[in-house]
């Protein structure tokens, strides 16, 4: 079985990630592989009732393309389990901006998946845009991806982690000094 990063631990993924056949179809409904499923957010809005009515909701997930309107889910929130954001390139950042809309902008509360070409280097700017699970690339060490959770102390800027910047953190810590 494959293994995650969730809430930065190691667990076990019993989600199957479904995606397009070379052509650009989806599979049947009735062909998804068993268990729990994410499927793409395109053949979700297709078959959105037969996928409920097969599986339940607690068994189906949905993962946005990078080009991806993230409002366009928000009426789901409830219906699905987990929202997935596909990075199929490491160089392409566009999901960063997915994450911090639906975590920020859209209050998704819901786990929130980055999946594709996920490596090291990015699962802290991951975390601090709102992403709590990371399916990281089957050619990495995913232990050697946890220690991207310690390798900085302290970040400057406000983000959906940590909403303050560091002066006004600094600025808030100093007046109640002072005060007390």
């Amino acid at each position: 079985m494959a293994l995650i990063i969730k809430n930065r631990t190691i667990v076990n993924d019993d989600w199957t990630v479904v995606r397009a056949a070379e052509d650009g179809t989806f599979p049947d409904v009735a062909a998804l592989p068993a268990g729990k499923v994410i499927v793409p957010f395109a053949l979700w809005k297709a078959e959105r009732d037969a996928l409920v009515a097969s599986r339940g909701a607690a068994e189906i997930g949905v993962w946005l393309e990078p080009d991806a309107e993230p409002a366009d889910v928000v009426a789901d929130f409830d219906t699905v389990a987990l929202i997935a954001v596909d990075f199929p390139v490491f160089r392409d950042g566009r999901g960063y901006s997915i994450g911090r809309l639906l975590r920020e902008r859209y209050g998704y509360k819901g786990e929130l998946r980055a999946i594709g070409d996920v490596l090291r280097d990015q699962v802290t700017f991951m975390f601090r845009c709102g992403f709590d699970a990371y399916a990281v690339r089957a050619d990495r060490d995913i232990n050697d991806a946890l220690k991207a959770f310690d390798d900085f102390t302290v970040q400057y800027q406000g983000a959906v982690d940590q909403p303050s910047p560091l002066f006004r953190r600094r600025g808030a810590a100093a007046t109640d000094k002072a005060s007390a």
